[in-house]
């Protein structure tokens, strides 16, 4: 079959060279329209359940919702892990698919599930909502809005109703969520006095409110040969409005919620702040879809925020540079592109350098164009992408690329300078040596290749992370080398044959001098080498059993640090810390990050957003920092900030970085590189055992940001209802829950429509002292006013950002304060009551009459967990930490000899441990248990193609020859074998077979084809004349890897430079050991071939 190839080729060469130059226009145009990103998507099949329950406390939460709904999804096809977390008046759960279930898919497993469980839930819960579908990626852009002249309720009301619903609308993203300024809500505040005076109770309030707030449609009529649509306008649309509004009459006087306490524009209760640079901010996180391609949608983002930013009030400003993911798209693929673009330089030297003839040199470089736009088109069928994992299998394969064509092109030269050797009627047709030529090597070529394709299938079986990872890699190395073989069985004979016959280096038939000059000291090696073979044998065993010996020293760990350019703290103070106190701790963060010179920007987000899928107390801040490095390197950058933020109190600060954060938190739930989960059920119990964990780890060397999850008693005051009380005043428990509610957070009644957004309208019972304290006067009476805003929403014309804009209503040139005691805007109406006078709270009874709370109950100051962390219905507590100057797995195990024996000490409790070192771990035995398949694959290969075991068996003497090297790579690039360095083992086994192929191959056929038959000489001359193109194919796959073996430090090259290495140093011991030792073994061993 590939004889016919060949001689396709060769007869229809027109053809052949119109489909080359076809297929690069198409690669190259396809290249120019992939998308790009920094991974592969890594995106797990994970759906996220968020139920907001209102205030409810977490052990009641954990009881009430977040345990039903586990038990309603555990069961699901398909589910393989389910993690939640509950905090207060929030729960959380995550539940994690098998790799390859379609996402939509298991979405619509478990919104059937939670529809079951919601039936279950408490009826003041939220139902509970599947969060969008996102890359793990995560934000790909953070935005600030800041201003100097505006109130945090107009920042907030401009991101929410602005900027976030344009953002919305652009193709690709998943979520945008804001965080800081002050939600927007229409408040009434109710003087307890007030009702009782005019003897109205807080359910009349509230229905009068939700009541009297609608707009109906009560049908057609038909008159003068029109329909008329008959509509009544009953919605509020003013402060006026609601205070307006009737809740009862007395002997024919109306009672109207403004006689009974103050109305105003107020702040949501905030769980959440924003800031950047110190100054308070609405920060916003853009989230994109699995799939969308960053690059583009960046770009379309920031054409949508420039228009946004020209349309805003004067004073907002938007920063669109707080934290960037397409900066460190660019910067990683440039990195790696420019690897790509050094290592086909070099390899052009070495080619031009052994063929010293230009036009041998640019048959053999085509193969490298075709090649990769072949791989383009495959990669795109696939539906990949391009990013630094597919661009790293094509650097790594650059240099191998040229190797078919080289072997080809060098057999051809050489064969034609030959045939002109002989005299005129004795030389064969130009084809037919070409054709002999190409023929000669096809065994050689045909098998390396597939034996390289053997040695990487163990890539194709890696699952998880470690799978979506790597296989794209393992692809285009795969797919790049095969299109190389095609190009060196098709096009490049027939730029031999167009090229080659008339060159001047062929006709005067000498080869080059740098070949010339190492076969002459190749020969004065190899020459004593045969003769006493032990020489070289037995120091190449020493150094295969040192290389083997030391891999016991070598660390473990699954992917090499990467180089962002950004960091990600993550900063936790006491739990129950109020939100301002943590504000200012986060500003303390923030001033020192500031101090250092490499730091050029910071954007923090304390607390949880409303949207977030993270269950964050206020206590913790999430904050993104940029950086400009200078003389420091980042090491010492880092080992600063551990040392400043020692000195903060009260703060445990983990330091990582955007992508590796999100890494790590979808492989073990953290964001840390080490998760240490300890499971049991008693909530002090694990604390206790957390506590003792960590002052054991604190001892185990390269252990740094260690912290334990804050889970520990937060105060809570309980009202312990005594039913016999309450039910002797007519009431129920849900009469005074709902008295509580309304007193303390409000309760929410219904909407108001300012323009096209909506804003809650709360009810809440304030103390006496709260209520009537402040006014404003009206700038214009409440009649005009009101109608003034009627006409402004009916026409539509109250834009976003003035109906955001609380403090003072706007409708066209006319402004108006709130009247009388219809008051302005408050940072936050305060409702008056504390924890001392809470029991004075009035609760109405059916009667008329109302009674003090604590009447009604028992009020105790208590104490109950902040936080309850669960996984596979069982609850855990989370000890983690990062590692500095040490591998990962080293440090976890010595963090189980310390850790383990604590948790055997409690019976029922149990231990496990989580992070990147589980993905290493599960790949490295999988590479080790198909790496013993592969390596009878290549053996059954090789047999194949040689028809002798003993010859398979010298062949592949190459692969401990590589070892060596590789070995020697690893240490230099730190010591530690990671999986990116067993894909460079792999990879310099696969290249190394090629190379013994090609020698033991031309051995035999000088014996089977050319007739020598004495076995010592056809040993030396094989070698000899495989020198040239063995060195240049090692060199050139060699020296094509070291702009990415000298890149690790910038990004996008972590992943590839310890592979690098690795093939790099292979390279070089197997290179030259396969042309001494495996010469002698062969001769020592092999067998000559029997000629009949």
């Amino acid at each position: 079959m590939i004889a016919t190839l060949i001689s396709w080729s060769l007869r229809n060469r027109a053809a052949v060279l119109v489909m080359a130059a076809l297929l690069l226009v198409i690669g190259g145009y396809t290249a120019l329209q992939m998308p790009v990103d920094v991974f592969p998507d890594l995106t797990a099949p994970t759906v996220t359940v968020i139920t907001e329950a209102r205030g409810m406390a977490p052990s009641e939460v954990e009881s009430q919702v977040t345990f039903p709904i586990e038990a309603a999804v555990n069961g699901a096809s398909g589910v393989r892990r389910v993690r939640s977390a509950t905090a207060v008046g929030l729960s959380i759960v995550w539940i994690e698919f098998g790799w390859g279930t379609d996402i939509y898919a298991a979405r619509q497993i478990v919104s059937e599930k939670v529809n079951v469980a919601a039936g279950e839930l408490p009826p003041e819960v939220d139902r509970p909502v599947l969060a969008p579908v996102s890359s793990i990626m995560g934000e790909i852009l953070f935005i600030s809005l800041t201003s100097e002249k505006h109130t945090p309720i107009e920042l907030r009301t401009t991101a929410d109703t602005v900027i976030r619903r344009r953002i919305l609308s652009v193709p690709g993203v998943s979520q945008v969520t804001p965080i800081g300024g002050g939600v927007k809500q229409f408040q009434v505040v109710l003087s307890q006095a007030k009702l009782q005076a005019y003897g109205v109770s807080l359910n009349q309030v509230t229905r009068a409110l939700a009541e009297g707030n609608e707009n109906v449609s009560v049908g057609f009529i038909n008159e003068r040969s029109s329909e008329w649509l008959i509509t009544g306008v009953g919605r509020v649309r003013s402060l006026e409005d609601i205070g307006e509004t009737v809740v009862a009459a007395t002997n024919g006087i109306p009672t109207k919620v403004a006689d009974l306490g103050d109305v105003v524009v107020g702040e949501e209760p905030k769980r959440g702040e924003g800031s950047t640079r110190e100054k308070p901010a609405v920060i916003l996180g853009i989230q994109k879809q699995p799939g969308a391609n960053t690059l583009r949608l960046t770009k379309a983002l920031d054409a949508v925020l420039d228009d946004i930013a020209a349309k805003l009030p004067a004073g907002m400003t938007i920063d669109k540079r707080i934290f960037r993911q397409a900066d460190f798209i660019e910067i990683a693929i440039h990195n790696v592109q420019g690897a790509l673009r050094d290592g086909g330089l070099l390899v052009v030297a070495i080619v031009l350098l052994f063929l010293a003839n230009i036009r041998a040199t640019f048959i053999t470089l085509t193969a490298i164009p075709l090649s990769l736009v072949v791989t383009i088109l495959v990669m795109k069928s696939f539906g990949a992408t391009i990013n630094t994992m597919t661009l790293g299998g094509m650097a790594i394969a650059i240099g191998a690329l040229v190797d078919d064509a080289v072997i080809l092109v060098e057999n051809v030269f050489r064969r034609l300078r030959v045939n002109t050797l002989h005299p005129e009627e004795k030389r064969k047709k130009t084809m037919q040596v070409l054709f002999d030529a190409s023929i000669e090597i096809q065994k050689s070529i045909v098998f390396a290749t597939l034996i390289i394709g053997l040695v990487f299938l163990p890539i194709f079986f890696l699952s998880g992370v470690e799978g979506r990872l790597l296989k794209p890699l393992g692809l285009a190395y795969i797919v790049s080398l095969g299109a190389s073989l095609l190009v060196a069985l098709t096009v490049s004979p027939v730029l031999c044959h167009l090229l080659l016959p008339r060159s001047r280096a062929v006709q005067e038939g000498q080869e080059p001098k740098v070949v010339t000059w190492l076969k002459t000291h190749y020969a004065r090696i190899l020459t004593p080498v045969l003769a006493h073979p032990w020489r070289v044998t037995v120091p190449a065993a020493v150094a295969l059993g040192l290389a083997l010996g030391s891999t016991f020293f070598m660390g473990r760990s699954f992917l090499p640090e990467f180089n962002e350019g950004t960091l990600t703290l993550s900063a936790v103070t006491l739990p129950g810390t109020s939100l301002g106190q943590a504000n200012e701790y986060g500003n303390l963060i923030e001033r020192t990050l500031l101090a250092h010179p490499e730091v050029t920007g910071v954007a923090r987000r304390q607390g949880r957003a409303e949207l977030d899928e993270h269950a964050q107390g206020v206590e913790s801040a999430e904050i993104d920092v940029s950086l400009k490095m200078q003389k420091r390197t980042k090491k010492e950058l880092l080992e600063a900030l551990r040392r400043d933020f020692s000195l903060l109190p009260g703060m445990n600060i983990i330091i990582g970085q955007p992508i590796s954060h999100r890494i790590d938190h979808m492989l073990s739930g953290t964001r840390a590189n080490v998760a240490v989960k300890i499971f049991g059920d008693n909530l002090y119990q694990l604390r206790l055992l957390a506590s003792r964990a960590r002052k054991e780890m604190e001892a185990v060397p390269g252990v740094v940001d260690l912290s334990i999850e804050q889970q520990t008693d937060v105060p809570i005051l309980r009202a312990h209802f005594d039913r016999n009380a309450i039910a002797r005043h007519g009431l129920t428990v849900r009469d005074v829950a709902q008295t509580m509610e309304a007193a303390v957070k409000g309760v929410t009644v219904s909407r108001v429509l300012e323009g096209r957004n909506s804003f809650d309208l709360v009810v809440r019972l304030g103390s006496d002292e709260s209520v009537g304290s402040a006014g404003f006067q009206p700038a214009v009476s409440p009649a005009a006013s009101r109608q003034a805003a009627t006409e402004a929403q009916d026409r539509g014309t109250v834009s976003a950002a003035q109906a955001g804009s609380p403090a003072i209503q706007q409708t066209g040139s006319l402004r108006y304060d709130a009247p009388g005691q219809i008051q302005g805007v408050k940072a936050q109406a305060a409702s008056g009551w504390n924890l001392d006078t809470l029991g004075e709270l009035l609760v109405d009874t059916p009667t008329g009459a109302r009674v003090p709370l604590k009447s009604l109950a028992d009020i105790r100051k208590e104490t109950g967990p902040n936080y309850i962390s669960r996984e596979q219905v069982e609850r855990k507590i989370v000890v983690m930490c990062n590692v500095a100057g040490r591998d990962v797995t080293s440090v976890v195990n010595d963090c189980k000899k310390v850790v383990d024996p604590l948790v055997a000490e409690m019976p029922g409790y149990r231990v496990e441990y989580g992070g990147q070192f589980e993905s290493a771990a599960e790949a490295g035995r999988t590479i080790a248990l198909l790496g013993i398949a592969v390596v009878i694959g290549i053996g059954f290969l090789l047999h194949l193609a040689f028809g002798s075991a003993r010859d398979a068996a010298l062949i592949m003497l190459n692969l401990p020859l590589a070892l060596i090297g590789g070995v020697v790579g690893v240490f230099v690039s730190g010591g530690v074998l990671s999986v990116a360095s067993l894909i460079g083992f792999i990879t310099v086994f696969g290249i190394a077979t090629r190379n013994g192929i090609m020698l033991v191959s031309h051995i035999k056929h000088l014996e089977e084809h050319e007739g020598v038959t004495d076995f010592r000489e056809a040993v030396f001359r094989g070698a000899m004349e495989r020198l040239a193109p063995i060195l240049m194919t090692a060199l050139a796959a060699g020296l094509a890897l070291i702009p990415l073996a000298l890149g690790g430090h910038k990004p996008g090259s972590e992943i590839q430079t310890p592979m690098a290495i690795v093939i790099l140093f292979g390279l070089l011991t197997s290179m030259l050991l396969n042309m001494i030792v495996v010469p002698a073994l062969y001769l020592r061993f092999g067998r000559p071939v029997e000629v009949e």
